[in-house]
């Protein structure tokens, strides 16, 4: 069935094209032999449906509906409830459609001419009926007309609403798988299938995570654009208020010129004055307004800049991402901004403070015109903050504006540094004499506070000091701390200290991997924001890298410290002379100890805090790296020594191994032969050792909660122990008898320690 605004219209072939061969020669004159043909249909109701469709077309040729399409709709439209209502519920479509097609038949037999059903029927008795019953037969015709109409439209309209409720559930069914990537073509969210197999195939996507991600960090410059922006209207609309302050000083100052040079000749230059004073205010009320209008544009901006900041926040608080996405699509903030931030913003004065010379030019008065002093002192200067990389260590570039039309023929400058709370002596002042609106003072001290005003000079007078404004120098380069560097295959751990009194803001640290020696090619990474005077740094094993350090404040950055080398070929450590024994020495390596022949450890010598008391021992720096690390002890074969690993917690009053927080081996001479302990709990197993070693290597995995030692000349493993270190662990080195240990850190693990 088609829709039924296409009754009688050229678009109904287009929809049927199969009727048209056999519809071709008919025509509207074929009126004779419709009742003959309407008898036909009763008897054969394959071509019901057929003839019906030409009956339709004549009776709305008849009656004129095909010449009025708005009337036949109205009709229609007048009766389709009524044809709904009357239609029995249980019938189904088919029998409807068929009880409309055989009352339409019927009915359109009865209002062809009466004259010519009798011919071509044979029925004279017909003849007989007068057109009163023919126009009884044409109203039944119009209502069956509508009944055969209602039963196709109302058809058409169940096959499209059944289509239109299946294609919801597809989509609903779609719906239901969320989507997981991001199509960087059509710039929409999408489904993984959909790539594989779908329209998308050959287009570029992108994981969904990292589109937002992206989107975000295009947003996030964005913001950072347009915070910039309204930080700079905010300037200028605080430099529109000095404005209108300005000239509203300027003017007092004319007129209280006026008033006081004038006043001798009051009576001679009374209409002049009054003359002049309203000219000056007209050009006092023209500069306000002018000023007005941009500082309420300038407002307007200000508001459209903060609302757009919400709307994005708001959109950053989105936690779904794909409809962080679709938000994106349909509600295009990102080119909001980008719009937004294009045009451009009217950041000139459109109406300057200094107003017009007015100089009464009268010929009786020239001799006390002459007399006057035109030139007013200068007005009050002022200081522009500090701007970004304005700093050094010891300079500073201060940057000042007059807002006027003053003659000025120099500026004083004076500053001092800003007095401390625990220093209650005032700080000296210092004065220059500078012709611009700017300067550099050298010679300041590092990191620290300066306080500067300026003031105006002409041959008038000074004028009032400005506004004390605070600027500070930049830090001094840090100073890094050898002797403290860990590191291993894959991290370093980095110490470095201030030079300054005054505390910094933060630490940059800046990483160069030297690839290539000979041509010094390197990359240089940078880590900012660092808090602390140390930071954890992740490597690349194998690798030798060149690092400094800058320390920042508001003031800028300062100089690249003395940079450091470090290579990443194994585990490096420093011995922590705090914890060593009064009697062990660290010679000036930094990893050789000795212990001088005495006979009574527990001597009276000084101890700190930290030290060891009983056992001749010093720990290593901590180990705060996962993974394996690995060093060696080269000991002598007549000297009685420990060594392994420790807590921090150990005890300093015992000795190593003989406690739950320690691990080592432990060499003793005997008169018979050389003894190796591997203690902890004051616990060992029973092991002979027949070569004594000469270099012991020592792998410390915690990954597999190992601790294995190794004589290093033959590659001969020694014993392992296997406990679960809860902590990291610090490398200890103890002597029993005088001698030395030579300890050896940043050596690759050999291929022989895998067990």
């Amino acid at each position: 069935f088609y829709h039924m605004d296409l009754y009688g219209s050229k678009e109904r072939f287009d929809i049927f094209p199969e009727e048209l061969s056999g519809r071709g020669d008919r025509s509207l004159g074929d009126t004779r032999r419709e009742p003959a043909l309407s008898s036909e249909k009763v008897q054969r109701p394959q071509e019901v449906c057929y003839d019906l469709e030409e009956e339709v077309a004549e009776l709305a040729k008849m009656y004129g509906l095909d010449e009025d399409r708005e009337k036949e709709l109205e009709l229609l439209g007048g009766h389709l409830e009524k044809v709904e209502s009357r239609w029995p519920p249980a019938r189904t479509e088919k029998a409807g459609s068929q009880g409309s097609i055989y009352n339409t038949s019927k009915s359109s037999s009865s209002v062809k001419d009466p004259s010519q059903s009798t011919k071509q029927q044979g029925l004279p008795d017909e003849a007989s009926q007068g057109e009163n019953q023919s126009k009884a037969r044409a109203d039944d015709e119009v209502e069956s007309n509508i009944w055969s109409r209602g039963g196709l439209s109302s058809g058409g309209v169940s096959d499209e609403w059944n289509s239109q409720a299946v294609s919801e559930e597809e989509e609903e069914e779609e719906e239901e798988e969320a989507a997981d990537v991001f199509c960087s073509t059509c710039k929409i969210p999408i489904r993984a299938f959909d790539k594989l197999f779908g329209e998308h195939k050959d287009h570029e996507v992108a994981q969904l995570p990292n589109a937002v991600e992206s989107e975000k960090e295009e947003i996030h410059k964005n913001m950072c654009k347009l915070e910039e922006q309204i930080a700079q209207m905010e300037n200028v609309a605080s430099h529109l208020e000095e404005i209108f302050i300005t000239v509203e000083e300027n003017f007092g100052r004319q007129e209280q010129n006026f008033e006081v040079h004038y006043n001798d000749a009051v009576q001679v230059l009374a209409q002049k004055y009054e003359e002049q004073l309203e000219a000056l205010g007209e050009e006092k009320r023209q500069k306000l307004e002018a000023l007005y209008e941009q500082l309420v544009n300038c407002g307007k901006h200000l508001d459209t800049c903060k609302e757009l900041t919400d709307e994005t926040q708001e959109l950053f608080l989105e936690n779904d991402k794909a409809e962080f996405m679709k938000t994106l699509i349909f509600f295009p903030y990102n080119y909001r901004l980008e719009e937004f931030l294009k045009k451009e913003v009217d950041l000139e004065l459109s109406m300057l403070p200094d107003f017009e010379e007015r100089v009464i030019d009268v010929s009786e008065v020239e001799q006390l015109m002459n007399s006057i002093n035109a030139i007013p002192a200068p007005c009050a200067p002022v200081m522009n903050p500090q701007a970004p990389n304005a700093a050094t260590g010891t300079s500073l570039r201060v940057c000042w504006g007059l807002f006027s039309d003053d003659t000025v023929e120099c500026y004083q400058l004076c500053y001092k540094p800003v007095s401390n709370e625990s220093h209650s002596d005032e700080q000296a002042e210092h004065t220059l004499k500078v012709k611009e609106t700017y300067c550099t003072i050298s010679g300041l001290l590092p990191n620290t506070q300066y306080e500067f005003w300026v003031s105006a000079l002409n041959t008038s007078g000074i004028s009032p000091p400005s506004e004390r404004s605070v600027y500070v120098t930049a830090p001094s380069p840090p100073t890094i701390k050898n002797k403290k560097i860990q590191s291993c295959e894959n991290a370093a751990l980095v110490c470095w200290e201030s030079r300054d009194v005054n505390p910094v803001d933060s630490y940059t640290v800046e990483l160069s991997k030297l690839t290539d020696e000979e041509n010094d090619d390197i990359i240089t990474e940078s880590i900012v924001g660092i808090p602390n005077c140390e930071v954890l740094i992740h490597l690349q094993p194998a690798q030798k890298y060149r690092i400094c350090v800058r320390a920042q404040n508001l003031g800028g950055s300062s100089e690249r410290s003395e940079p450091v080398l470090i290579h990443t070929t194994g585990t490096c450590f420093y011995l922590n002379e705090d914890t060593a024994h009064p009697l062990l020495a660290i010679l000036d390596d930094g990893f050789t100890i000795s212990c001088d022949e005495l006979e009574n450890p527990e001597c009276d010598l000084p101890v700190y805090d930290n030290s060891f008391t009983r056992c001749i021992a010093i720990l290593g720096s901590l180990i705060p790296f996962p993974g394996k690390h690995y060093w060696e002890v080269e000991v002598e074969e007549d000297t009685e020594y420990r060594t392994g690993v420790a807590f921090e917690n150990t005890p300093r009053h015992g000795h190593l191994g003989a406690n739950n927080s320690s691990w080592c081996m432990r060499h003793i001479i005997t008169p018979s032969r050389h003894k190796y302990e591997f203690l902890h709990s004051g616990m060992t197993p029973d092991i002979r050792i027949t070569i004594p070693p000469r270099r012991i290597g020592i792998l410390l995995d915690y990954k597999n909660c190992r601790l294995s030692f190794f004589n290093a000349d033959i590659a001969q493993h020694l014993h392992t122990f296997n406990s679960h270190f809860q902590h990291y662990v610090h490398p200890c080195f103890a002597l029993e008898t005088p001698g030395i240990l030579r300890i050896h850190t940043g050596i690759a693990t050999p291929p022989w320690t895998a067990l």
